[in-house]
């Protein structure tokens, strides 16, 4: 007997989510199935996942657009649902957003896609400003509809056919602490850096130096992140910070060659003195 084809399929990509996770899950009960493809967690994540009846998919990770296109590929082969539901695991849907879910998928929308806003949480509020809001990207597609590409080691979702925009907040919980912040900008850095370098893109200290500081003042300044108060300073010197990693990353130097050459010279050196 084949399986009825799903309305709504939630998909979300995750590893060691546990902090975020089973917030995120919840949420999701408007769905039809929810498919949770994990990159080999060592946390809870996959105990919370079993309990909240998702479907779990342990895969390797080979990039973050890689992985994506993997969920969408078994939902297709497994489940053939309407549309697609993405998020990652630090995402809540809020209540507005999923009524507008609902009302958008059993209408007779022509629309084969929908934008939602993002709303990211940072150290003691949500922002608004800094161009953090309404940061608004395709989550709700039908699959065949869409393709995805990456650019500057992020993924980019270009529909296919006409699509619009939803109202309601997708929250964003990315960040539990600045050390956290830290060890994400990190990954992004190197993911963004790498991308420039196989584009053939330069970096170096002076284009390092000068997008790090306009990435502020567009922010802070040009973009009102001062509204945000204190956390709004602390968001745009962070990214701020990043832009400034990704772009002296592009050439990594050096760094060990040095080191190898001395070693190598001494060990020729003793071993001529031992003959």
């Amino acid at each position: 007997m084949t399986e009825k084809k799903a309305k709504i399929t939630a998909l979300i990509i995750v590893l060691n989510g546990e902090r975020t996770i089973d917030s995120c899950l919840k949420a999701l009960s408007f769905c039809d199935k929810i498919v949770v493809i994990d990159s080999y967690s060592t946390d809870k994540t996959k105990e919370i996942c079993q309990n909240n009846q998702a479907i779990f998919i342990e895969n390797t990770f080979k990039g973050y657009m890689e992985q994506i296109q993997f969920g969408i590929d078994w939902i297709n082969k497994n489940i053939s649902s309407e549309w697609i539901f993405f998020l990652d695991c630090d995402e809540v849907c809020s209540l507005e957003l999923k009524e507008e879910i609902l009302q958008a998928i059993h209408s007779n929308t022509p629309y084969s896609a929908f934008q939602v806003s993002r709303l990211t949480w940072y150290y003691n509020r949500f922002l608004r400003h800094g161009g953090m809001y309404p940061d608004r990207l395709f989550r709700l597609f039908k699959p065949e509809y869409i393709h995805i590409s990456q650019k500057n080691g992020h993924p980019t979702y270009t529909p296919t056919k006409e699509h619009s925009i939803l109202k309601g907040d997708l929250l964003h919980y990315s960040y539990s602490s600045f050390a956290h912040q830290m060890e994400k900008l990190n990954i992004y850095a190197t993911r963004g850096a790498n991308s420039m370098r196989a584009e053939g893109k330069k970096g170096g200290l002076g284009k390092a130096i000068f997008h790090s500081f306009w990435r502020f003042f567009a922010m802070y300044i040009m973009k009102k992140g001062f509204l945000d108060g204190k956390a709004g300073f602390i968001n745009a010197s962070h990214i701020a910070f990043y832009t400034y990693l990704k772009y002296i990353r592009v050439d990594e130097g050096s760094w060990g060659q040095p080191y190898v050459q001395s070693l190598t010279e001494l060990t020729s050196k003793n071993s001529k003195k031992g003959k």
